[in-house]
């Protein structure tokens, strides 16, 4: 059991990758959790001053109970945003600031890393048109010696396995003997992914010194791979390196949308988590460089107790494997550079959900690790947090239910709740909620190159407010899917371990309507108790249920192939691998970048030398 392969726990400090600041990086978390708690207890006496107005009863606490466990994840990214804007507006490499990492130069690469590709009935094509791009730039950097492809299969059905050989087979003999690519398939899938790797690790783990961890859509750039290489080599004591992952240029309009919102959100907030996490910060499975020896030996998951869905094997595993490479001794950073390391997200909103689904029972299956001995409080910290991340979603729902009951009661002695007071909790809440946003946002404003690389001022805030609106009424469709989701878990109801459909773009209205009814169903109920009542409160609830009841037209627009091409062409939502593409991304073709406006193809050989997939 993980609980019993406890090894002693290393807390202090070293040069080599943990913190070297020791009694800075205790005063930046003390400052950090005091902001946090004071705002989560400034928040929640808010709310009771909000609604004491008409006297506070039994309904009025369990509304500021559901109203408290929503509050963490919400007070922690704004104050995220908060730290991540003030570095990004004093230092000239904020990166730098919070990952003061140096490491040895691409031309002195003395260590042997192996690649992994892991996979599941994917695509092999695309699998191997991503490996390729990588192969032909660290040959070409004359590095490819100190490299190996492994591509890890689980895959189990026929026609996948059959066309993973061939495209395979058709890797090797294009670089052979340049590169050392293997291929192996497990007939069974013990430990799903994270199982995928430790096989792995026993039968080749001694003969590498890390090893780069990446899923069937990921794609990373030679120079990103090299210095994180190069980092490794410098830093004996640094045993994850995650690089920040951002979406590939899509023509899927749901793509599109969310990994803008993504590239809004991302910087400040991944430079301010950094800021007070230091050398106990978060690993999320893939684009991530591992030292092998402490990975193998520290990071092994065993099955929980009990039956599926919260005993078996860990779904979530990357932030466990994370806090069990910090309590063996070693660090775990994230580089908080937003370029060389990319991924594709889901298509549509119905897989998005599906995904994020399996994160929420992989997550839940965290309260069984929550009294494992010798880790660090960071790292139980983030356990906690990942946990809260999904029981929000129950909360937030329940509270407004039952705030639109309290506001039909219309009481003869006088308003339920102070409506002055409930409006500046609205904002601060919503401020809080945007915060990430906002505060990128400001931050590309206020600078040339930022405005330039989302395609200008103007498109930026267009496709900042759209986003914003879209992820205002995509989050009680969320919240609705988590809350029915768990409902289904305390009844023994398990999600299934499957790929993601990334080639998706279309939607019907009957498949819609077969995943999202739920939504539509509490929308319909809400809005007829909208209409019924003129109480002046309803407003707070009013982008609640207009976006549980959107949820299908949402669902089939954003999904629309005809859309998503449209808002391509004229450039909208643009993130900056669209507006400048590097040269790895042009080599792709990706249809994203040829259909925009004004765009003139590359016409390198690098485009042009593909192994056949078109």
């Amino acid at each position: 059991m993980l609980m019993d392969r406890a090894s002693t726990p290393t807390h202090d400090t070293d040069p080599h990758g943990l913190d070297d600041g020791a009694a800075a990086m205790a005063r930046r978390r003390a400052l950090f959790f005091f902001l946090v708690l004071a705002t989560i207890a400034g928040a929640i006496a808010l709310m009771v001053a909000t609604l004491s107005s008409g006297g506070f009863d039994l309904l009025d606490a369990v509304l500021t109970l559901c109203f408290a466990l929503t509050l963490p994840w919400t007070v922690i990214g704004f104050w995220n945003a908060v730290i991540g804007f003030v570095l990004m507006r004093r230092h000239r490499d904020p990166a730098a600031v919070v990952c003061p990492l140096q490491g040895d130069p691409p031309n002195a690469v003395t260590s042997k890393t192996a690649i992994l590709s892991c996979i599941r009935n994917e695509d092999a094509d695309r699998v191997v048109h991503h490996l390729d791009r990588m192969i032909q730039g660290l040959h070409q950097s004359e590095n490819g010696q100190a490299f190996e492809i492994f591509v890890l299969s689980d895959s189990t059905w026929p026609e996948c396995i059959e066309a993973e050989e061939t495209s395979i087979r058709r890797l090797r003999e294009r670089w052979s003997p340049q590169m050392s690519i293997r291929y192996r398939r497990r007939p069974d899938n013990p430990g799903f992914k994270a199982g995928n790797i430790q096989d792995f690790m026993s039968r080749w783990g001694d003969g590498f010194d890390f090893a780069l961890v990446l899923d069937a859509d990921s794609l990373m750039a030679p120079e990103t791979i090299l210095h994180m290489v190069g980092i490794m080599q410098r830093n004996p004591r640094l045993g994850i390196l995650q690089s920040l992952i951002v979406g590939l240029p899509s023509t899927s309009a749901f793509a599109r949308i969310f990994q803008f919102g993504m590239r809004l959100g991302m910087r400040s907030y991944s430079l301010g988590s950094a800021w007070w996490q230091g050398d106990s910060g978060p690993y999320w499975g893939h684009n991530a460089l591992l030292r092998v020896k402490p990975f193998r030996e520290h990071c092994r998951l065993d099955p929980l107790p009990g039956r599926p869905p919260l005993g078996g094997w860990i779904l979530s595993h990357d932030q466990v494997e994370a806090v069990l490479m910090r309590r063996a001794g070693y660090a775990v950073r994230v580089l908080p550079l937003e370029h060389g390391s990319w991924e594709e997200n889901p298509p549509t909103l119905v897989e998005f959900i599906r995904r994020d689904l399996r994160w929420c029972q992989g997550n839940l299956q965290y309260l069984r690790l929550l009294g494992t001995p010798g880790l660090h409080p960071i790292g139980r910290v983030q356990l906690v947090l990942a946990i809260l991340m999904f029981i929000g979603s129950p909360a937030w729902v329940l509270f407004m239910t039952l705030a639109a009951l309290q506001i039909g009661r219309v009481p003869e002695a006088g308003p339920m709740f102070d409506p002055v007071l409930g409006w500046s909790l609205f904002g601060l809440i919503m401020t809080m909620v945007f915060a990430p946003k906002l505060a990128t946002l400001g931050s590309l404003l206020l600078s040339r190159d930022g405005r330039a690389a989302f395609g200008g001022g103007p498109r930026l805030l267009a496709g900042a407010f759209g986003e914003i609106l879209f992820s205002t009424l995509l989050a009680p469709v969320m919240a609705l899917a988590h809350t029915l989701f768990m409902g289904g878990l305390v009844f023994g109801k398990a999600i299934v371990w499957s790929p993601q459909r990334r080639e998706t773009h279309r939607l019907k209205v009957t498949q819609a309507l077969r995943r999202l009814w739920p939504q539509t169903l509490f929308g319909v109920a809400a809005l007829l108790w909208l209409i019924s009542t003129d109480a002046a409160g309803a407003v707070f609830l009013s982008p609640f249920i207009f976006g549980a009841l959107l949820a299908v037209p949402i669902a089939v627009l954003t999904a629309w192939p005809v859309f998503g091409a449209w808002l391509a062409r004229i450039g909208f939502w643009r993130i900056p691998e669209e507006v400048d593409p590097p040269p790895l991304i042009r080599s792709l073709g990706l249809p994203a970048i040829g259909r925009r406006r004004g765009y003139v193809p590359a016409t390198d050989q690098v485009a042009a030398d593909s192994i056949g997939v078109d």
